[in-house]
């Protein structure tokens, strides 16, 4: 840990952020250890903000498409996980899967979010079968099918969290999917340690998520990352983790967005009496992912954070990610969505304008580099405007 830092470190670092330049990763050590000058971290954090994310705040209107929460990893703090004899468990057919999203775009939805768990064919007999119910040997290719099936049926736009897919699997889905996420959470090799959350999760092992960033990046397919935070993480692995994902987004840019989300303790898990971060810590975390990579939108889930989401706009986030008006947070069941309205009251009391985006953001739909196939560009120009945010018609 550093010793604190005095005043005048801190106030150099922040000038220097005014002034464009780039921060090193001991000045963002420095700031994440201060023990004061947090209102001027966040303000300055806000005026980069406002400075280079020129536009509105954003958000992604969405259906969240549970398709099977059957994984072979486990975490310490997820309850997303169940077991094959859990009442709860899912594994969805492509007509419930049609469903939801033909919902989805009676609510002017735009994205179909699919989210499974880790490669669960891989432990699971029950899924194993499952998949072979469907014509399909792994989760993946299944995706993939009901991804187009989506795309032609109803327009809404895949995007899917189906955790480290290799470089096959994400080549298949960039046919059908606009973007793809993943989160890293920590770069911190010591969180697969014996003991520690991810000693049970193989697929969380940082080298492992970093190939799949990097993967992603050499196709060309705009990904969605982020950190959840409070995890049992060092202030400095905190650091450390955003400069991993900052030098892949150099090599590649391709990092359409970083979820800063912290992390809530929950019943019925290892960590369930592990404490949360602390306010300030988080919302540090997040001014300084700002300042590391001022030109990233940087996003916070406000659903985990519903009393006192509105002062996150303070610390220099853009987005605040996927909300849906017709389907729950699975991963997160005991943090309702707040309404889309009452976001956009939070948003505008703060002087800002609120749009709806794809899940692509404007910058990869408005330059044609690549990142867009021929397969979905029709898809994608359908429902957006020459700023590349949601036609405002499609939303009425």
């Amino acid at each position: 840990m550093l010793a604190t830092t005095s005043y005048q470190s801190v106030h150099e670092i922040l000038e220097k952020c005014l002034e464009g330049k780039r921060i090193l990763k001991t000045d963002a050590y420095n700031l994440i250890n201060s023990a004061h000058c947090i209102d001027r971290i966040l303000d300055t954090s806000r005026k980069m903000r406002d400075r280079i994310k020129i536009g509105p705040i954003t958000y992604s209107r969405k259906v969240f498409i549970n398709l099977v929460n059957l994984c072979r990893d486990t975490c310490s703090y997820c309850t997303y996980k169940k077991e094959p004899h859990d009442p709860s468990m899912i594994m969805m057919k492509p007509d419930q899967v049609l469903a939801v999203a033909e919902a989805g775009r009676r609510f002017h939805c735009t994205e179909a979010l699919f989210v499974t768990g880790e490669k669960p064919e891989q432990k699971y007999m029950e899924a194993k079968a499952w998949l072979k119910s469907v014509e399909c040997s792994s989760i993946v290719e299944y995706v993939n099918e009901l991804s187009e099936m989506v795309l032609k049926k109803t327009g809404l736009l895949p995007h899917t969290n189906a955790g480290s897919l290799t470089q096959k699997d994400m080549l298949l889905l960039k046919e059908t999917n606009v973007s793809l996420g993943m989160m890293l959470e920590s770069a911190s090799q010591r969180l697969s340690e014996k003991g520690m959350p991810h000693e049970m999760a193989p697929s969380k092992n940082p080298k492992v998520r970093m190939k799949a960033l990097e993967n992603a990046g050499r196709l060309r397919i705009p990904l969605t990352t982020g950190l959840l935070i409070g995890i049992g993480e060092t202030p400095e692995e905190l650091v450390d983790s955003l400069f991993a994902i900052k030098e892949i987004n150099q090599k590649y840019g391709h990092i359409q967005e970083i979820i800063m989300q912290n992390f809530a303790p929950k019943p019925e898990t290892w960590m369930e009496k592990s404490p949360p971060p602390t306010y300030n810590y988080f919302i540090k975390s997040i001014a300084i992912a700002r300042m590391v990579m001022p030109e990233v939108n940087i996003q916070v889930p406000p659903n985990l954070n519903p009393n006192v989401f509105g002062k996150y706009l303070d610390a220099g986030i853009n987005d605040w990610g996927g909300i849906s008006p017709v389907t729950i947070d699975y991963v997160n069941p005991e943090f309702p969505w707040p309404s889309i309205e009452s976001v956009k009251e939070v948003t505008e009391n703060r002087g800002y304008k609120f749009r709806a985006r794809l899940p692509i953001y404007p910058e990869f739909i408005v330059k044609d580099n690549g990142f867009i196939t021929d397969s979905l560009k029709n898809y994608v120009n359908l429902l957006s405007d020459e700023s590349g945010l949601v036609r405002e018609d499609y939303l009425n």
